[in-house]
């Protein structure tokens, strides 16, 4: 069975799970062509470094979107009827 909790306190923060990434994620799309320099986590080096090589190729590519991805998670706070659960209280 589950339950739908509808007033309930939640607390958001970096998401710190084991696997989950522990630094933001930063990538360049060039918005001529939708080429992308890849994801590369902690470090916005390496699609600076694309996006001005990829200009380098292609002279009229002079725009970029930066993608910065970061991630979260949702959890109950002191009060939730889930905190105490979690916490295995």
């Amino acid at each position: 069975m589950k339950s739908l909790i509808k007033a309930a306190e939640w607390t958001l923060s970096t998401d710190t799970a084991q696997g989950a990434p522990q630094e933001p994620m930063y990538e360049s799309e060039c918005t001529t062509c939708a080429e992308s320099s890849g994801a590369t986590e902690g470090s916005r080096v390496h699609p600076e470094i694309w996006a001005l090589k990829h200009t380098g190729s292609h002279p009229t590519h002079r725009q970029f979107r930066a993608v910065i991805t970061s991630f979260w998670r949702v959890s109950p706070a002191e009060g939730n009827p889930l905190y105490d659960q979690e916490a295995g209280r």
